[in-house]
């Protein structure tokens, strides 16, 4: 009984929920010492003493260590899978962690970050013997990857949606879907297996307690650093109960985990570098959902490039919460002592971090990989863009020449309240800088309207920023506070919810304007797209993207293949083609084909009119 007393007081120490990871560790330490209180000796008492204290140090040897009690700490020259378990939980065995062919219907919410979950998640279920269906009526498991902080869709600012788009929050989504969800788990046959619903992602972290109780309905829950255990999860839950892990890690990034690709039509694919966030802004969730900021080492995001390379993708975006910060030290050699470079102006709201392979590093060895292959990154923070990524953007032919710049705010007095680490001034000498270093670039930014004590003088300085810029692509954002957030604890929510909209309203019609004259410059130029299929609108037109991301509309007709002796071919999803633009607006370019071309031989062709 005294080991089963030190492992409860360890695990109340630890904050340690009731989760079956912990109760399977007190079963498997109590059977390893069951023997202990039960045991005689005969032998004389100093015999008998030192009997037991050789015992008890053999005992401690050979027993569970420390990092046993840690979710998030690697077991010592053990790296298991899901099926690679050598002692399954007493409560399960092997077989029952299998999927045994069961169906697994995904959905996805949120940021690109739960598009490339929910590929890591399916690749983690498909080894464990699961079934990928697109039919819900068919489910035996349905999983919806969560946001705490935004839709699908992203609100894309001049997307032409109507405003009660942007009113829904992300979180009442999910809650609304539950309720769908749990009249389909009622209907569900006796003769088939229970239906099993599992909530992942950031909303998991944030809203566990609330979820559980809440929604009955919800068998598992799983945090975004807790993707390894579903399996165990989904097995444990077919008892009737219900299963969760929420434990953030420090050093989970899933790089022995090879995303499975969820479309096999894509042209592209989104490629996860890092995660987490340090930069503590006062009005983001993601600190606290995802976790501190650690990077996946360089081998094994190359490792995947080069994969879907040889699948024929021929874009990749490259992922992280705060992308450029990215900084991989799992090498000894790697840990020099320089120290990062920040964007001028700028600062941070942690200690200057020192050594380790940079962003500029990753890119430069992304880009060698396939010279067809168009690279892109984001989410970036306007803080680190040292000279040397500038400079290798405006070098590599296949870097986008397009990068997201976060403003949040035009205002110096709410960016300090925001805590972004820079002010108005800084940004916009940024901008210019950027300009200057990559001709032509494609700017996109985020902003929140009506953030803690904004003011109508400080929102009309937003207005006068995107005026100044001119973005091409915008996503604008009414502020919904977060618990956990600095603001939550530290500032008042004090703009009025009409005010919020109307501002947005404001900057979304302000955005819309500078965008179109923005694009205008496109007119009568030759541009490279990159086609991705039929147009949603128009069977007989095809649409793509262009170096800056914007979408580019043109007819699907015979076109001249450069790249084979001047046949004349119809354009595929993945094909380069040089498009002539004849008309633009706030969000889309339209054009003529000219040719099919490659990456490569493009500029020998694309040429501004």
């Amino acid at each position: 009984m005294h080991h089963l007393q030190c492992i409860l007081q360890a695990q109340r120490c630890l904050g340690w929920g009731p989760l079956a990871s912990v109760s399977w560790l007190l079963l498997r330490t109590c059977r390893a010492h069951s023997s202990f209180s039960g045991t005689t000796n005969p032998h004389p008492e100093g015999q008998q003493e030192n009997g037991v204290q050789k015992d008890f140090s053999s005992r401690l040897a050979t027993g569970p260590t420390f990092q046993h009690f840690l979710r998030s700490a690697p077991v010592p020259q053990e790296k298991l899978s899901s099926l690679d378990l050598v002692d399954p939980p007493p409560y399960l065995t092997v077989d029952e962690l299998l999927g045994r062919q069961r169906k697994v219907y995904l959905e996805t919410y949120g940021c690109q970050m739960n598009v490339n979950d929910t590929e890591i998640v399916w690749s983690i279920l498909q080894k464990s013997g699961y079934l990928r269906t697109n039919n819900l009526q068919e489910a035996d498991v349905i999983l919806l990857v969560t946001c705490s902080i935004r839709l699908l869709c992203s609100l894309l600012a001049g997307s032409g949606l109507p405003l009660d788009l942007y009113r829904e929050k992300a979180e009442e989504t999910i809650w609304s879907r539950l309720h769908q969800l749990k009249a389909l788990k009622k209907k569900r046959l006796r003769s088939r297996v229970p239906l099993k619903i599992g909530i992942l992602g950031c909303m998991a972290e944030r809203l566990k307690e609330e979820i559980l109780n809440r929604e009955k309905m919800v068998d598992i829950l799983a945090g975004p650093d807790a993707y390894r255990d579903l399996p165990r999860l989904l097995a444990f839950a077919e008892s009737g109960q219900q299963a969760a892990n929420v434990l953030l890690s420090l050093d989970e990034t899933y790089a022995d985990i090879m995303p499975v690709q969820t479309s096999p039509s894509a042209t592209s694919a989104f490629v996860s570098i890092m995660r987490g966030c340090d930069n503590m802004c006062s009005y983001c969730i993601v600190p606290f959902t995802r976790g501190r900021e650690r990077s996946r080492p360089v081998a094994s995001i190359l490792e995947e490039v080069r994969k879907l390379s040889e699948q024929g993708l021929k874009e990749v975006t490259l992922l992280g919460q705060n992308v450029n910060s990215y900084r991989d030290n799992s090498e000894v050699q790697f840990n020099n002592a320089v120290s990062t470079n920040l964007s001028r102006g700028f600062s941070t709201n942690y200690k200057t971090k020192q050594g380790g392979l940079r962003f500029a590093h990753l890119l430069d060895q992304v880009s060698r990989i396939d010279p067809e292959m168009r690279i892109r990154f984001t989410s970036p923070h306007p803080k680190d863009f040292p000279d040397e990524v500038l400079q290798l953007i405006h070098e590599r032919d296949n870097i986008c020449k397009q990068i997201h710049l976060p403003a949040q705010s035009g205002s110096s007095r709410v960016l300090e309240a925001m805590r972004r680490g820079y002010s108005r001034e800084a940004y916009v000498e940024l901008i210019h800088h950027i300009r200057e270093s990559i001709p032509g670039v494609s700017l996109s930014s985020d902003f929140i309207a009506g953030f803690c004590g904004e003011t109508e003088e400080d929102h009309l300085q937003t207005v006068s920023l995107l005026q100044e810029v001119q973005y091409n692509m915008g996503f604008l954002f009414a502020y919904s506070m977060r618990q956990k957030t600095r603001a939550y604890h530290r500032l008042k929510d004090d703009v009025l919810e009409e005010v919020k909209l109307r501002r947005l309203e404001e900057l979304i019609t302000v955005f819309r304007e500078e965008a179109t004259k923005a694009n205008k410059i496109s007119m009568g130029c030759t541009q490279l797209v990159l086609v991705e299929g039929l147009s949603k609108r128009s069977a007989t037109d095809l649409c793509g993207r262009n170096d800056g991301n914007l979408k580019v509309i043109f007819p699907d007709v015979e076109m001249e293949d450069v790249t084979n002796s001047g046949l004349r071919v119809r354009a595929q999803p993945g094909d380069y083609v040089l498009v002539k633009i004849t008309s633009t607006s706030s969000q889309t370019l339209r054009g003529h084909a000219l040719c099919k071309t490659t990456l490569k031989d493009s500029s020998t062709y694309c040429s501004p009119e």
